[in-house]
């Protein structure tokens, strides 16, 4: 029987998922945000839908601006790597399944952003920043992820070992062989009285 939860009673593996869900939206109204801002700009470019283009562009920027513009894109949804599981709650998941639902969440979450920012002043649909996004998500869940259920795992068998030995009912005490019991009691023995001093008056 797999366990879903993250160890520990029902109360503190409902407050991890709450939390994990409050932090998962935290960030994703924070992300929002800075992707649907209005940015004044001169001149707006067309919408990048070649793969790689953007970051052919940017290669040839120079090393450091190039690095600058990579960690833009593979940073904003890099969070989701790990709290998107945190928020599922699944401890013991498949770490193949774990990852293909984490990706594709967060694939279908940076395209639908990637959509929506195409009607905003200054921003511009870009494939390679749903490329980047998605790489984020990828590295951030491989990296923490797998270790963190791995960490739980072996606390929560753990935990249920000592609840286990606590448990279990106490052993009696059992004396040793050959170990002194102390004398045994013994009842002193009455003598038969002989008939003639037994009854009165009887004849010698």
């Amino acid at each position: 029987m797999q366990r879903h939860g993250y160890g520990g009673t029902a109360a503190l593996r409902h407050r991890y998922r709450v939390a994990g869900c409050v932090l998962l939206a935290a960030h994703l109204v924070v992300v929002g945000w800075l992707a649907m801002r209005p940015l004044t700009a001169p001149w707006v470019s067309a919408a990048h839908l070649e793969p790689f283009a953007t970051l052919r562009a940017d290669l040839a920027l120079g090393p450091w601006d190039a690095t600058r513009e990579i960690f833009r894109g593979l940073l904003p949804f890099a969070p989701l790597g790990v709290l998107l599981p945190w928020a599922g709650g699944r401890l013991d998941a498949s770490r193949l399944g774990s990852l293909a639902r984490t990706v594709f969440t967060s694939a279908m979450l940076s395209l639908v952003l990637q959509v929506v920012r195409g009607g905003v002043v200054g921003q511009v649909l870009d494939l390679d920043a749903l490329l980047l996004n998605v790489t984020g998500v990828t590295v951030a869940h491989l990296a923490v992820v797998p270790a963190a259920r791995a960490r739980l795992r072996r606390r929560d068998q753990g935990d249920e070992g000592v609840r286990a030995a606590s448990s279990r009912p106490p052993l009696p005490l059992l004396r040793e062989e050959g170990s002194s019991q102390g004398s045994t009691p013994t009842i002193p023995r009455v003598g038969v009285a002989p008939w003639s001093d037994a009854l009165p008056g009887a004849r010698p």
